[in-house]
């Protein structure tokens, strides 16, 4: 492992200097101006740690499950789009990194990699959904997900695309502008005839479904459903009891609305609403293996890593993934350390305060 903090700010700055102007400024997109992400990343800052001394951290134990699957860190890999745009490899790149640190990879709707060679790299990995206006183009890529081996779908319900992109986006929103982003191909696991009508108005993501689409997925699809996008207890305790298997609270990465509530401040509520009813995760800002052990005293049982994952992948392939994560990772075993909690379940509430 690292042991060297991952300096995000200077990986983006390399990232930005090899990447073509519009697929850089896909990535980095928000749904409004700079000061957006900036609000996501620092609502992680906010918070002050109360550790305790005197216990034993000659040993760290990191090792953990999510819906039943073991893992080696609880530092795993957000589903995000047009992969092969940051390097021809793209998700096979990416799991790849994930397996050999021992983590976990979301595969986002609209990649442009094979499932059978997502799978082939070795990682556990979920399959991220966004239900299309087109019903059949979501029961396909689900269908196909179950059979090259996805083990959960993360069912995406805080987006039905970029409302409100940065001004200074240099690329196409509309899903009826083909292809809609860097220019990478995507829904490569369709049929050609779906990816067609995929191609026009049945590529618009759904707003009807509601919450009896968690228990269409489980029925299709046999598999645990992570509902993804939800910044609020009263909503999370409705996904529950409508089956989710776990909740995943996110801005997309501050895509979805500007004026959102970052994940770090609905967090807490999310957890205490559900209990120990089900599994809790957390996206959008996290930085660092300091904001991860923040995340779980706060309830997360696992946290998905986006951008910093991605400028790894522009400046360094698989390798710079695996930087990433190994380096995350081993900042969390530092700040555990520091915090006199050698296990994850020892990162309890009561070790930190808002600043």
């Amino acid at each position: 492992m690292q042991n060297r903090p991952v300096d995000v700010d200077a990986l983006e700055a390399a990232a930005a200097a090899t990447l073509p102007p519009h697929v850089y400024d896909y990535f980095r997109a928000t749904a409004g101006g700079p000061e957006v992400a900036v609000r996501s990343t620092s609502a992680w800052s906010a918070f002050l740690h109360r550790p305790h001394v005197l216990q034993d951290t000659e040993r760290i134990d990191t090792s953990t499950t999510v819906l039943g699957t073991p893992v080696a860190t609880p530092v795993l890999v957000a589903p995000m789009a047009q992969q092969v745009a940051a390097d021809p490899l793209g998700e096979r790149a990416t799991a790849a990194a994930a397996a050999s640190v021992g983590s976990l990879i979301g595969i986002s709707t609209n990649t442009a990699v094979p499932f059978a060679e997502v799978a082939a790299a070795g990682a556990p990995w979920w399959f991220q959904l966004y239900i299309f206006k087109d019903r059949p183009i979501s029961e396909q890529l689900v269908d196909r997900a179950v059979e090259h081996g996805a083990s959960a779908i993360i069912l995406t319900v805080d987006i039905t695309g970029l409302r409100h992109p940065s001004p200074e986006a240099n690329y196409a929103v509309d899903p009826t502008e083909w292809p809609p982003s860097p220019g990478a191909d995507r829904l490569v696991n369709l049929d050609a005839d779906l990816r067609e009508r995929a191609r026009g108005e049945g590529g618009w993501f759904a707003r009807d479904f509601g919450f009896r689409a968690i228990e269409w997925l489980r029925e299709r699809t046999g598999l645990p459903v992570v509902v993804k996008g939800v910044l609020r207890g009263d909503d999370a305790r409705r996904a529950v009891d409508a089956g989710a298997a776990a909740v995943l609270v996110s801005t997309h990465g501050a895509r979805a609305f500007a004026t959102s509530v970052p994940s770090a401040r609905a967090l807490a509520e999310v957890a205490d609403a559900v209990g120990a009813d089900v599994e809790v995760y957390v996206d959008s800002g996290l930085r660092s293996g300091i904001d991860v052990a923040t995340a779980l005293a706060l309830g997360a049982r696992a946290v998905f890593l986006g951008r910093p994952v991605m400028w790894g992948l522009a400046t360094g392939g698989e390798a710079g993934v695996r930087h990433v994560l190994e380096t995350v990772h081993q900042e969390l075993v530092t700040a555990m350390d520091l915090l006199g909690a050698p296990t994850l379940a020892d990162l309890t509430r009561d070790l930190v305060v808002p600043a």
